[in-house]
């Protein structure tokens, strides 16, 4: 990055902006469509329609949270785990097969 300043502060810090982005975007999603669903079974059960906030602040909303959040943090340990440990011969971002995992750390 030639262009120094903040397009390389912005580039430097690219995959936790995406991962922050994700996160942002997978919470209102969730939050969008869980309340529509919320209202939709509230409504089915003689209630009224429940806004976006108001179905943030249900522990609905957190229980359904928490559980994809377990189940991502578990996939991202297993991959995180797996290539820590294991490795595949012939790909270069691999540690060489037959070294022991002491002297591949450089």
């Amino acid at each position: 990055m030639r262009r120094g300043g903040w397009v390389l502060k912005v580039y430097e810090n690219s995959l936790a902006l995406l991962f922050l982005v994700l996160f942002v975007l997978s919470i209102v999603l969730h939050a969008l469509g869980g309340a529509r669903e919320y209202s939709e079974e509230e409504i089915a059960h003689g209630g009224s329609a429940v806004p976006v906030w108001q179905f943030v602040r249900t522990s609905q909303f957190w229980f359904e949270s928490f559980q994809n959040w377990q189940s991502e943090f578990l996939a991202v340990a297993v991959i995180v785990g797996g290539s820590v440990y294991l490795r595949q011969r012939g790909s270069a971002e691999s540690k060489p097969v037959a070294e022991a995992h002491h002297s591949t750390g450089a």
